[in-house]
């Protein structure tokens, strides 16, 4: 068996080819990782129907209901990947004492995912996007429009509070801290600082994924955000640029003070930065021709933090969490990617020589 890389490269013999046994190694050890997410926990809910005719009253198609399914969405996403992939997730959030808040505790009770440290605010809606799915009787449905209840905690919700509360008196055994910030008002510098600071505490790797305030946070292990958001942050435009890309990447480690910027790219990839180490571009997993995209950055966070949990390199989790998100845009709405998918992945595909 191959002894484990240095610190943040990819898993490879001597003759260059990466080492499928030590991913296969970290897949496994998944299995029991506890880990602790402070997220945003959204309802997707999906309502479907078949396309009837186009309406008389509007240039719009008539659908005939079929169903609603309610799914763990946002940052309740992310805690679903790790559940699905073998890890323990102990969920720390924010929900409305309202129908979507209590469907999310029963799919937690469901998915048996602990709530303990999931917080019920009266005076908060819980956060839904709601999809509409249209198609023939025996076509896939595609989404027609998206409605999101938009909603945001009170700055003095004492819900907030409880939150900052669990994090600083947590006694339990974890061994990774995610951050999931959707914008819904519970994510700010007060409880990434005591995410922060608690993983520090416990010598375990902290990971923050924020879509509209990644600039706000430092002091984290990783972050994992898409190109547009980091267009967004830095004000600069990527496109196929790689030079602009690998700028990019370098003024976030500087300015985030992470060790590593794992940068996805959709069709594009993904780019992983650390300090004092040259870029890895990884190139898509899988088909360009993707299904859904619905919370694929949730599976991506969820893989490579799960990974460093298992004592994975920076370079190892990019890898799988590649891997990961590359299965789950091959599923139909709000996915999650199981430790047997992820491991047959890795296999298939270094068995037929893809490049890393």
């Amino acid at each position: 068996m191959s002894p484990p890389p240095r610190e943040g490269q990819p898993s490879r013999r001597k003759d260059g080819s990466l080492d499928r046994t030590r991913l296969a190694r970290v897949i496994h050890a998944f299995r029991g990782k506890r880990v602790l997410v402070v997220a945003d926990l959204v309802a997707d809910e999906f309502l479907s129907g078949r396309v009837e005719r186009v309406s008389r009253e509007a240039p719009v198609l008539i659908l005939r209901y079929d169903g609603t399914d309610v799914r763990l969405g946002g940052g309740a996403n992310a805690v679903h990947n790790i559940r699905t992939l073998g890890g323990t997730p102990v969920p720390v959030g924010v929900l409305g004492r309202d129908e979507h808040g209590r469907r999310l505790r029963a799919l937690l009770r469901e998915k048996a995912i602990p709530a303990a440290s999931v917080v019920t605010d009266a005076a908060y809606v819980t956060p839904v996007k709601t999809r509409i799915l249209g198609g023939g009787a025996h076509s896939t449905k595609q989404q027609v429009v998206r409605i999101d209840k938009v909603t945001r905690l009170a700055d003095r919700s004492p819900a907030r509070r409880a939150v900052l509360q669990a994090l600083r008196r947590f006694d339990g055994r974890v061994d990774a801290v995610l951050v999931s910030d959707y914008g819904f008002g519970l994510v700010d510098r007060q409880v990434v600082g005591a995410a922060i600071a608690l993983a520090r505490r416990r010598r375990v790797p902290v990971t923050v994924d924020s879509r509209f305030a990644l600039l706000h946070f430092r002091g984290m292990t990783a972050v994992t955000p898409n190109e547009p958001e980091v267009e967004a942050a830095l004000g600069v435009t990527i496109g196929h640029d790689r030079t602009r890309l690998e700028a990019a990447g370098r003024t976030l480690l500087r300015r985030l003070g992470a060790r590593a910027v794992l940068i996805t790219r959709g069709s594009d990839g993904m780019a992983l930065f650390e300090p004092g180490r040259p870029p890895l571009h990884v190139p898509i997993y899988g088909s360009d021709q993707v299904a859904d995209v619905t919370g694929a950055g949730d599976t991506v966070i969820a893989t490579f933090t799960l990974a460093l949990a298992a004592g994975a390199t920076p370079a190892e989790a990019s890898l799988l969490a590649n891997y990961a998100g590359g299965i789950v845009v091959m599923k139909q709405g709000t996915a999650t990617v199981s430790a047997a998918e992820l491991g047959r992945a890795v296999e298939e595909d270094l068995a037929a020589g893809a490049p890393a």
